[in-house]
């Protein structure tokens, strides 16, 4: 294909991917009325009732709106994320089948296998943020005392909850950058392993960047996953090495020099004997 047919099939791609999440938002927009709101609020409607705001029921979980687009802009946010996470399916077909004819059948399989994976270690981390969020926030929020009361604004609390599930969602996919490398042949075992105290420490310090609060409650919450993770990346490397070692020295070709040739013999093989004629009907 030309540039010109690649970038006019790169534009119908993204064309047909905008036009799924734009559609998929609209759902959610209306989903967001039908039962998407109460999903988000439960982790905050979950908490005791002094730690929240009854707004006009006394067992109530009131979130507050201080402005009069507040409301909308809320609903089209949560609509938007809703809808790239639902229509995830078509847009990733969409990039895939845009990558796809440029690569080889193992390296298809590998981009399947990553695809499946990165997904679910975002659907994962996203899990644990969302079963984990009710005590992050009752520990938080208690932390103010007696006399406090405790009046969160719409705004601030479906960002901090969108924020931390994405948050957490994306440091889930960390791990599977060092796999990647190493698949690659980038990255070694003995340098991950060598690393790995380092590894370990700058993952904390990621936690404590990353998570929106860097409360240390949320930030073990994220960094001990993902250091379990890692250590599970770093021995997925070392059979990766084993193997690629082993592959090496069946080939007798390891320990030679970048500028040598290869011991093949490059003489054509004999071809098999012709099999003998059967006798014509005239011998």
């Amino acid at each position: 294909m030309s540039l010109i047919a690649h970038l006019t099939e790169l534009r119908n791609r993204i064309l047909k991917a905008g036009l799924a999440i734009l559609v998929a938002t609209a759902i959610s927009f209306w989903w967001y009325g039908h039962g998407l709101g109460e999903f988000i609020r439960a982790p905050y409607c979950g908490l005791p009732e002094e730690l929240r705001y009854g707004g006009d029921d006394a067992g109530g979980c009131g979130l507050l709106i201080t402005n009069v687009f507040g409301g909308v802009f809320i609903r089209l946010k949560v609509a938007f994320l809703a809808g790239v996470v639902l229509s995830a399916p078509f847009w990733l077909y969409q990039l895939w089948a845009f990558i796809t004819p440029g690569l080889k059948r193992k390296e298809k399989r590998y981009g399947v296998a990553f695809v499946a994976v990165s997904s679910t270690l975002f659907a994962l981390g996203a899990v644990l943020a969302y079963v984990s969020l009710s005590a992050g926030l009752e520990l938080l929020l208690s932390l103010a005392g007696d006399g406090v009361v405790v009046a969160l604004t719409a705004q601030d609390y479906i960002g901090f909850v969108l924020s931390l599930l994405v948050a957490f969602g994306v440091s889930f996919e960390v791990p599977l950058i060092a796999v990647a490398l190493n698949l690659a042949g980038v990255l070694s075992y003995e340098v991950l392993s060598k690393s790995r105290r380092w590894i370990f420490f700058l993952t904390i310090v990621f936690a404590a960047f990353v998570t929106p609060t860097q409360d240390p409650f949320t930030m073990l919450l994220m960094a001990g996953p993902m250091i379990v993770l890692f250590e599970l990346a770093i021995q997925l490397a070392r059979v990766v090495d084993r193997r690629r070692a082993r592959r090496a020295a069946a080939e007798h070709f390891h320990d030679l020099d970048d500028d040598v040739a290869s011991p093949l013999d490059a003489r054509p093989s004999d071809l098999d004997e012709p099999a003998e004629r059967a006798p014509s009907a005239r011998g």
